[in-house]
């Protein structure tokens, strides 16, 4: 059994990231659409059955900062680590934990984080990959302040439901 780096990449040539003949055929299925802010994500997941948002946060901040709460809307918020904490590496399983929930190319994809950085990078590896994705500008808390504070703007501070750990 391959243990190491030799491990994560015969993790990584399982993971099918578009079908191949769109592949092969050179097709760009997905695309970036860009940065939205919390509340245009909140009305979106409203008007938009199929769309899904995932938190793409570690555990920890699930845990003890919260999470969106879109039960109101009769949907679940889908959760998949795009850094794994302590380290903060990229997680080498999150196509194949996607694409395990069920979030496939066809389906419309918002990413949400804590400050819309992470999301931004997760969106752009998606798109590269035939996703169509925006990315929550804003995120969960916002960016820092000029105190070096979050929770100004971001899903939180738009009064969006949101739930603790």
């Amino acid at each position: 059994m391959p243990r190491g780096y030799a491990a994560q990449r015969a993790h990584l040539t399982q993971v099918e990231s578009r079908p191949r003949a769109d592949r092969e055929a050179g097709a760009m299925l997905g695309r970036f659409l860009g940065n939205v802010s919390s509340i245009q994500t909140w009305q979106a997941l409203q008007n938009q059955p199929e769309a899904v948002l995932i938190d793409i946060r570690t555990q920890a901040e699930w845990k003890y900062v919260g999470v969106p709460d879109l039960s109101g809307l009769g949907k679940g918020l889908m959760q998949v680590e795009w850094q794994v904490f302590p380290s903060m590496e990229r997680n080498p399983r999150f196509l194949r934990e996607l694409q395990a929930r069920g979030v496939t190319p066809g389906r419309l994809v918002y990413l949400i984080c804590r400050s819309g950085i992470r999301s931004r990078d997760a969106a752009e590896f998606l798109a590269e990959r035939g996703y169509t994705v925006y990315n929550v500008a804003d995120g969960f808390e916002g960016p820092l302040d000029d105190d070096g504070h979050r929770g100004a703007s971001g899903w939180r501070a738009e009064g969006l439901p949101w739930t603790q750990g």
